[in-house]
């Protein structure tokens, strides 16, 4: 029986861990309900897959060839690159859930494709919380970030990033597993690190307190690392902007932060989810099954489609996005081009200078025809 109940939690998803109490899984979901499931994350997955890879590619392709490099332009890219890699992989989780959860494609890229999802995560909320801190840091001293804040400078937090990025991921390469169950191949979380057998214990079996410690430092881990901690430095670099704005009373300076805080909230949407219920998890004894057997799947697909959601975003929020009559590349190059802070300040400045021009050759005009 503890077999089959180990079997069950592997065979329900991707991303669904296998010490969850899997009879619960069971009684909640009848075949056809696991059918309509399983059809419902193909296509959620199918969709995402089609605007990551097209909205991101062209995100690249905009900011690599047709734009000038900004320090702007740099963050927004390495997001899209981020974003880009884990929609390319995507197509094997779709295959995963259409073959009823069989994995195919062997326990190295069972390890990678879990791996670019975390990446992806960590990625995405380290690039978004060095973009906050840029601009605040753009409001607070905008002389300073004049004379400092340069590309090179960008490439090297992006370079760290991804690095920092890449061993926050790593448990993923340790700990991901295939097992043969009944006839099929599962993808699933070995944290016991023991060979996946009828004798294996759960990971929450009383006499596998290692695996347990494992699931738990990874799952607290990912949730402090690849969400509260960023949550919190970026609500306090919006909190401390949004003071200085009101005190100066810079109004006009606030519509370049729209876009960004906008991705922001998308992300912390899309992943709230998948972090709470990696959570509750940890102590599932305690909460509904139907809570992970319902949600799990959801949430997870949420969190998968934030990968898409950012050249979305540039679209819609784009400066132009109100004259129809502008293509979607010049909606792409007016969100990627907006900077704040100093740049923002030159716009105003430049802008300015041009009307100063402008006001001066009528007056002068007038004055021709008056003689």
């Amino acid at each position: 029986m503890e077999n089959e109940d180990y079997n069950l939690s592997l065979t329900y998803g991707d991303d669904y861990l296998d010490d969850l109490e899997p009879i619960v899984v069971l009684e909640e979901f009848s075949p056809l309900e696991g059918r309509v499931a399983r059809i419902f994350l193909v296509v959620v997955y199918s969709i995402v897959c089609f605007l990551g890879i097209l909205g991101n590619g062209l995100v690249i392709v905009i900011a690599t060839f047709k734009m000038k490099k900004t320090v702007n332009t740099v963050w927004f890219l390495n997001l899209a690159v981020a974003d880009f890699l884990f929609n390319v992989f995507l197509p094997i989780h779709i295959i995963y859930a259409a073959m009823d959860y069989h994995w195919v494609f062997g326990t190295a890229m069972c390890k990678i494709s879990n791996f670019l999802l975390i990446h992806n995560m960590y990625t995405s909320v380290f690039l978004l919380t060095i973009i906050s801190f840029d601009r605040c840091i753009s409001v607070l001293l905008p002389v300073w970030s004049q004379n400092h804040r340069s590309i090179r400078l960008a490439y090297t937090a992006c370079v760290v990033i991804w690095i920092l990025a890449f061993f926050l991921s790593s448990p993923s390469l340790v700990f991901r597993d295939t097992a043969h169950q009944h006839g099929k191949i599962s993808c699933f979380n070995n944290f016991s690190l023991s060979a996946a057998s009828s004798s294996r214990l759960p990971t929450h079996h009383p006499l596998n307190p290692v695996g347990f410690n494992r699931h738990m430092v990874v799952t607290i881990t990912r949730f402090l690392c690849g969400f509260l901690v960023p949550g919190l430095i970026i609500t306090a670099c919006y909190f401390t902007i949004v003071c200085k704005l009101r005190r100066n009373r810079l109004a006009k300076t606030k519509k370049p932060f729209k876009i960004v805080v906008t991705i922001i909230i998308t992300f912390f949407l899309c992943w709230c989810p998948y972090h709470t219920l990696y959570l509750l998890e940890l102590h599932h004894a305690a909460v509904p099954g139907s809570v992970f057997s319902l949600g799990l799947p959801l949430a997870t697909a949420i969190a998968i489609a934030n990968s898409c959601m950012n050249p979305i975003l540039y679209v819609f929020m784009g400066q132009d996005f109100k004259k129809f009559k502008v293509a979607v590349f010049s909606r792409l190059v007016n969100a990627l081009s907006e900077d704040t802070g100093h740049s923002s300040f030159h716009s105003h400045r430049s802008f300015t200078k041009m009307s100063s021009i402008n006001e001066r050759s009528s007056v002068n005009e007038r004055e021709t025809n008056m003689l």
